[in-house]
């Protein structure tokens, strides 16, 4: 076994084969060569007919027929597939691809040539300038859309001029003969700064109604 230097570093370069060697992945087609393409020439088939196709087996079909067998292992169903062969069915094309007649051309065709006449005389400058001025009137002919503003979003204080004015509230149940007796206890300066409170209190923007 071949080992490294002892205090030299290991190289890991790798050595190129001889200049004998060729590059690339060989041909594995031989042809006849050229006495081959001379006597006939290969040409793929369109069609091929569902009798020269191969059928394969149905191992769906033969996993559900063992197992209503009563295979139901591994080993079973082995030795059910050696004794049963199910096949697939062979899907055959409805229609078969058309053939193309042999001496039927390939391509784009060619475009017409131009006059040289047109080219000397600016037909095609002309002809450009004929297709710009009617988008320009085609445009000049449209009405101009009218911009709609969008919806403004409701905010408090809209929210509150859209308010409805609360109605007033029935007063409480009392006595008949405790309705001419006034408060015993008024803590409000005067009866302006009563009504202000009363107002602020019963405000939509207090109770958010």
């Amino acid at each position: 076994m071949k080992k490294s230097a002892i205090g030299k570093s290991q190289s890991r370069r790798l050595s190129c084969p001889g200049p004998d060697f060729v590059y690339g992945a060989p041909t594995i087609v031989r042809d006849g060569g050229v006495a081959e393409a001379i006597s006939n020439w290969d040409t793929a088939s369109l069609y091929t007919s569902s009798s020269a196709r191969k059928a394969e087996r149905d191992f769906v079909a033969l996993n559900r027929e063992g197992v209503k067998s009563g295979m139901v292992t591994a080993r079973d169903l082995r030795h059910y597939r050696a004794t049963h062969d199910i096949q697939r069915p062979i899907v055959t094309d409805r229609h078969p691809p058309t053939r193309i007649p042999q001496d039927i051309p390939f391509g784009v065709p060619t475009r017409p040539s131009e006059s040289i006449a047109d080219m000397l005389q600016y037909r095609f400058a002309q002809k450009w300038l004929e297709e710009q001025q009617a988008k320009e009137k085609t445009l000049l002919g449209r009405k101009p859309k009218k911009v709609q503003l969008g919806r403004i979003r409701d905010t408090r204080t809209t929210l509150l001029q859209k308010a409805r004015p609360l109605e007033q509230p029935p007063s409480t149940w009392q006595l008949p003969r405790f309705q001419q007796i006034g408060p015993a206890l008024d803590t409000f300066r005067d009866p302006e700064a009563r009504e202000r409170a009363m107002a602020v209190h019963n405000s939509a923007s207090r109770r958010g109604t």
